[in-house]
């Protein structure tokens, strides 16, 4: 494993998701789903964790760890929030071109990786259920402010969630409500890259 890549897994770690971004089960409210222990990466994710200790047990989030980690962010991510993170695998970082991951955690790069990780975060607890909400409100489309001052585009394709990003790449989350003590994560298939 590259040091980039290592460094990006421990940003991805530190914001694993759990659950699909579709609907939460009949029945099911905020309170109950943020009881439940979801298994991300291998690792039971514990509700009453916060995010950057649930991250670093998920197999599936090393360089998003390993990022979290170069960029300076583990404060912030162990921080109150509450904070909802887009969380991509390690093998949406393996999509990124060769060399991407091991330039940006070199430390001359840092505001780069920062502003990347940083806009996979949206301030507040954005559960699957609110973010469908509002891209109904929306007219299908719902615009997320990330912490970087950046913009994701949330819409629905089929059951999923996509997250259009500031270059036009997609992500599609693939496990929704992964509750933690600070916020929520929702693990995704790509990396979003800022305009």
């Amino acid at each position: 494993m590259t040091k980039f890549t290592a460094a990006l897994a421990l940003t991805v770690a530190a914001g694993s998701l759990s659950a699909c971004m579709t609907t939460e089960p009949a029945g099911m409210d905020q309170s109950a789903m943020a009881d439940q222990t979801v298994m991300v990466g291998g690792a039971a994710m514990y509700p009453n964790r916060n995010i950057i200790q649930n991250a670093v047990n998920s197999q599936d989030h090393k360089t998003l760890v390993a990022a979290v980690q170069a960029a300076g962010l583990v404060d912030t991510l162990q921080g109150a929030g509450p904070f909802t993170v887009f969380a991509p695998t390690d093998s949406a970082f393996a999509t990124l071109p060769a060399g991407t991951v091991e330039t940006l955690v070199r430390p001359e790069n840092k505001a780069m990786l920062t502003s990347i990780l940083t806009y996979h975060v949206v301030p507040g607890r954005v559960t699957a259920a609110d973010l469908m909400a509002k891209i109904r409100a929306g007219g299908g489309t719902a615009r997320l402010t990330t912490v970087n001052g950046g913009v994701l585009t949330a819409r629905m394709q089929g059951d999923a969630v996509v997250l259009v990003d500031g270059k036009g790449g997609t992500a599609t989350v693939t496990q929704a409500d992964v509750m933690q003590s600070n916020g929520v994560i929702h693990v995704t298939n790509a990396v979003s890259l800022p305009s």
